[in-house]
C-alpha cells in the first residue's frame, strides 16, 4: 500500500508540474500506456489470492482514476492557456483602416429585383410578398383556373402529400407563380391597389431557358375606370426605365389566360448584334424583330369577385414577367441554369458591386 501511495504522490506531482501538452501526454503514456507503471500494477491482480485482490484492487483502481482525472484537468488548463496566448497574438485592431475594399458581389437576380422595385416605386407601386408554400385555392381556383386546366397537372406543379393538406382540406403546393400574392392583397386590402409581387416560383421544368425554381415579378392595379391603355402605358414606362432606352416599342397580341380577360402577350422590338438580342427599335423596321416578353391583361371579373370585390365597381390589370429573363436580356446572359450553379467565376463576371445600389436619379445600371 505504501508503494501505491508513493506512486500516486509522484505521478500527481509530475502532472501538476507539466509545462505543456507534450509533457502531459508523455506522463500519460508512462503511467497508463501498455508498459506504464499503473498498467503493470493492474496486471499483478491476476496472480493475487482473493484476499490480496480484495485488499489491493480498490487501491490500484483508485490510483488509475486519480491519475486519469489529474491528466485531464492539467490538459484542460494548458489548452486554455494556449488559447489565450493565441487569441492575444491574433487580435485585430478594429480602429485600423481597411486595407481592401469589400470583395462581395450582388447576384444579377438581386440587382434586377432592386431595379424593378426602384422603377415601380417611382410609379406609385408598393412591393407585396407572400408564402412560397401555397394552398390550391389561392394558387389556382381563385385565379379562375379550372380543375381540368393543364397547369394543375403533376408534371407542372410540385404538390405536397395529401397528409399535408391545410385545415380546410385544400392541397398544398409550391406556388407556380406569384399571383397568389395578388389574391392575398385583394382580400386583405381595400382598393385602390397598386403592387408588384416579386419572388421565387416553382415548376417542374429544366433546360437552357427553364429551371425548376426561378424568379418572377407580377404587377397588379385595381381601381375605378382602369382600361388597357393604362396597362400599355405602365409597361412602356417600366421597360424604358429598365432597359434605359427611349426607343422601346411594344406590340400587344390577343392571347388567353384564365385570370385575365381580355388577355395579351406583350412583344418588344429588338435587333441582333454580335450574337446578342438588343432590346429597342420597331420590330417592323429592317434588321429588327419582335420578341415575346411577358403576359398581361385585364383582371377577370371572376377573380375580382372571388376576392370579395364588386367587379362592376372595380377593374384592374395585371402582368407578369420572369426576373431571370429580364436579367438575361439586359446583361447578355445566354443560359438560365448558370444563375443557380453557384459558379464564382460566373458571378465575378456578371455580379454587381456590393455597394452599388440602383437608383433612378443615378441610373439603375450606373
Amino acid at each position: 500500500m505504501s508503494d501505491i501511495e508513493a506512486i500516486r504522490a509522484q505521478l500527481l506531482g509530475d502532472i501538476e508540474a507539466a509545462a505543456d501538452a507534450g509533457a502531459v501526454e508523455a506522463l500519460r503514456v508512462a503511467a497508463l500506456g501498455k508498459a506504464g507503471s499503473i498498467t503493470a500494477l493492474l496486471k499483478t491482480l491476476g496472480a493475487m489470492s482473493p484476499e490480496e485482490r480484495q485488499a489491493q484492487g480498490p487501491a490500484i483502481h483508485g490510483l488509475r482514476e486519480a491519475v486519469t482525472a489529474a491528466l485531464a484537468a492539467r490538459k484542460e488548463v494548458l489548452d486554455a492557456a494556449a488559447l489565450d496566448i493565441r487569441l492575444a497574438a491574433e487580435a485585430i485592431d478594429m480602429t485600423l483602416p481597411a486595407d481592401a475594399s469589400p470583395r462581395g458581389s450582388v447576384h444579377p437576380v438581386s440587382q434586377v429585383m432592386d431595379e424593378l422595385a426602384e422603377i415601380f416605386a417611382d410609379m406609385g407601386f408598393a412591393v407585396a410578398t407572400g408564402p412560397e408554400i401555397e394552398d390550391d385555392w389561392r394558387n389556382f381556383t381563385a385565379l379562375n383556373i379550372p380543375e381540368t386546366h393543364p397547369a394543375r397537372a403533376m408534371h407542372d406543379t410540385f404538390y405536397f402529400p395529401a397528409q399535408m393538406n391545410d385545415a380546410e382540406g385544400r392541397a398544398m403546393l409550391l406556388r407556380t407563380h406569384t399571383s397568389p400574392v395578388q389574391i392575398r392583397t385583394m382580400m386583405s386590402q381595400e382598393p385602390p391597389i397598386r403592387i408588384i409581387a416579386p419572388g421565387r416560383v416553382y415548376r417542374s421544368d429544366s433546360d437552357a431557358t427553364h429551371t425548376p425554381m426561378f424568379h418572377q415579378v407580377e404587377g397588379l392595379v385595381i381601381d375605378r375606370g382602369i382600361h388597357m391603355g393604362h396597362l400599355k402605358w405602365t409597361l412602356e414606362t417600366f421597360l424604358k426605365a429598365y432597359f434605359e432606352r427611349d426607343d422601346i416599342v411594344l406590340r400587344l397580341r390577343p392571347s388567353y389566360f384564365p385570370f385575365t380577360e381580355p388577355s395579351a402577350e406583350v412583344d418588344v422590338g429588338y435587333k441582333q448584334e454580335k450574337g446578342r438580342r438588343i432590346v429597342g427599335g420597331n420590330g417592323d423596321d429592317e434588321g429588327h424583330a419582335w420578341m415575346e416578353l411577358l403576359g398581361s391583361g385585364m383582371v377577370n371579373r371572376r377573380v375580382i369577385a372571388n376576392c370579395g370585390l364588386d367587379p362592376d365597381e372595380w377593374q384592374g390589370f395585371a402582368f407578369g414577367v420572369g426576373v431571370d429573363r429580364l436579367a438575361m436580356l439586359k446583361y447578355g446572359m445566354d443560359d438560365l441554369r448558370a444563375f443557380f450553379d453557384g459558379d464564382l467565376r460566373w458571378l465575378a463576371h456578371y455580379g454587381f458591386g456590393a455597394l452599388s445600389v440602383p437608383t433612378l436619379s443615378g441610373g439603375v445600371s450606373a
